[in-house]
């Protein structure tokens, strides 16, 4: 079945759809009502229309601005990089930053031909010169995986002309973590990154 193929191929597209839950997907629309469709169809519409970068960060947004750079209490001197919205919204939730974000959308990674201007570096770059001296630290929150430690080293090169502070999360032992239970990367980590206490 040509058709039921096709959708199958869609749902495969997304992230961390398998392809039997792909198959349970276009399954599920088979055998849906045609307004629970067309009610799916058009909430596709309405998010590919109605969201695009908050003009400030590159976070998803609605407006100009989205609801972390529209809130007036958010400290714009502190700006911390992370690579997707979704990291971004892991830190909000732990609800200790009272900064603003710079969202990339993807990390450097040579190896899946992704180069430091097909992300929003240029734009971090451009946003930390326009500010002349106004941003008093960066914090690089990219993940602690290869594309994340080389986005991080070129963005700290990159930055450095025009911030005099420019420091990366934290990595090593989880709290309620076990010491024997760690890689020897995560401990490498914690121990090059311990603090005075």
């Amino acid at each position: 079945m040509k058709a039921l193929d096709k959708i199958i191929t869609v749902f495969r597209k997304f992230p961390g759809v398998g392809p039997k839950q792909a198959e349970r997907f276009a399954l599920y629309v088979v055998r849906a009502s045609n307004s629970e469709v067309e009610s799916l169809v058009e909430a596709l519409r309405a998010v590919k229309k109605a969201v695009r970068y908050c003009r400030e960060c590159y976070n998803y947004a609605e407006d100009d601005l989205c609801s972390v750079c529209a809130e007036p209490g958010r400290d714009r001197a502190l700006i911390c990089v992370v690579e997707r919205p979704q990291d971004l919204a892991a830190i909000e939730k732990a609800r200790s930053f009272t900064g603003v974000y710079h969202v990339l959308h993807g990390a450097v990674s040579p190896a899946e031909g992704i180069a430091p201007d097909q992300i929003k570096i240029k734009e971090l770059l451009e946003r930390v010169r326009a500010a002349d001296g106004l941003v008093r630290e960066v914090i690089i929150a990219t993940n602690p995986d290869t594309e994340g430690e080389a986005t991080a080293m070129y963005l700290m090169h990159g930055l450095k002309p025009y911030v005099g502070k420019i420091t990366r999360i934290a990595c090593g032992v989880p709290l309620g973590g076990d010491i024997d239970y760690m890689d020897e990367v995560t401990l490498g980590h914690a121990l090059k990154g311990r603090t005075n206490i």
